[in-house]
């Protein structure tokens, strides 16, 4: 394992993993009555201390479990916390085949209340089952709204936005405060939204639907630091910035130029980890803006496709990177999960072997 010994670590992995085929099976089978939700449980407990067996094998310090409890990154948020659920995306993936894929995404349809645990199931299970860090990955407020733009809460459950944003700031100060009392020292968050307002085309759509993309900008910051504000000391937030990844298709691109000041200069976070694993991802010379107290994690290695990166390729990209900010603020890890849903991406699980232990022997080459 890298030497580093508190999170965030020089090797990282975002939190989804590849649902092995038993699993998808029993997803089906649970959603068409086939198994009770007893026999779903114990399949999944299995498939996820195989997944966490898997993580410390490769001598990853910090360990999730895959994500296995939900149908996707964020659906566990859905079904966990009253008054949301899913309707059509105004967004699509799409591929650079030209290929292009629909989701379903949050909606507010009544009053939000967190009335039981979100992530704290998952967290304790992790935590049992492992001597190192258990993360705990949730999607950021922003996921809640963005997606279907003015339509993603209900005027007759919110008259006042406001209003809607301040009981969502309550469903994660409460969650947060309950991981804290079980012990959780290490939580990711995962922006979508403000990942994709650095493509200009996406700044165009969300002007199009009546929206500011700056003022939006400004909200979304704004509600990662309201959430998390109450943080106890010693909790390391994290930030995943994603462009999109639904079975090897993206949302968005662009250079985080179009963020990078006001994110990294504003934002209440300890880490930012960011997608820089294509071109898409524009140049490093963003990390100039993020401040000298916060950790930057390069996602080099691509979750989207099977083919490894050489090492020295990757040593090359981890030294670019350090021109412009600190070695020693440095991690290295996939640009994204490898299954935002059950579905996964186009890879094998060995290749998503070979590829997280790609990045500890990346961060021990570089950090020893």
């Amino acid at each position: 394992m890298t030497s580093k010994q508190m999170p965030p670590f020089r090797a990282e992995h975002v939190g989804s993993l590849l649902r092995p085929n038993e699993l998808k099976t029993a997803f089906r089978d649970a959603a068409q009555g086939r198994i009770d939700a007893k026999q779903f449980a114990e399949i999944q407990d299995r498939c996820i201390r195989d997944a966490i067996a898997m993580q410390e094998s490769v001598g990853l310090s910090s360990i999730t479990d895959g994500e296995f409890r939900r149908g996707s990154w964020f659906y566990g948020f859905v079904q966990a916390v009253d008054g949301l659920t899913t309707r059509d995306s105004i967004f699509d993936f799409h591929d650079a085949t030209g290929g292009r894929a629909t989701f379903q995404a949050p909606y507010v349809e009544s009053k939000i209340k967190r009335t039981r645990g979100i992530t704290t199931d998952e967290f304790a299970f992790v935590r049992a089952a492992t001597s190192r860090t258990p993360k705990v990955t949730m999607p950021t407020p922003s996921c809640i709204h963005f997606f279907r733009g003015n339509e993603s809460v209900s005027r007759t459950a919110y008259r006042h936005l406001e209003d809607f944003w301040n009981d969502l700031f309550a469903v994660y100060r409460e969650e947060i405060a309950a991981l804290a009392a079980l012990g959780c020292r290490y939580v990711q968050l995962d922006e979508v939204a403000i990942a994709m307002l650095c493509d200009p085309k996406i700044q165009a759509r969300v002007a199009a639907a009546g929206l500011e993309p700056a003022r939006l900008l400004e909200t979304y910051i704004s509600a990662i630091n309201l959430s998390v504000a109450a943080r106890p000391p010693g909790m390391t937030i994290g930030l995943h910035l994603c462009k999109g990844n639904y079975k090897g298709h993206w949302m968005a691109e662009g250079s985080y130029d179009a963020v990078a000041e006001q994110l990294f200069g504003e934002t209440d976070v300890d880490a930012f980890f960011l997608e820089y694993e294509s071109e898409r991802a524009g140049s490093f010379a963003p990390l100039r803006h993020v401040p000298k107290d916060k950790t930057v994690i390069l996602g080099l290695i691509s979750s989207k496709r099977p083919e490894l990166e050489p090492l020295d390729v990757l040593r090359r990209r981890v030294d670019e990177a350090s021109r412009h900010i600190a070695l020693d603020r440095l991690g290295v890890s996939p640009q994204c999960g490898f299954a935002s849903s059950v579905g996964g991406n186009p890879l094998s699980l060995d290749d998503e072997r070979r590829k997280l232990a790609r990045v500890v022997e990346l961060a021990d080459a570089v950090w020893g």
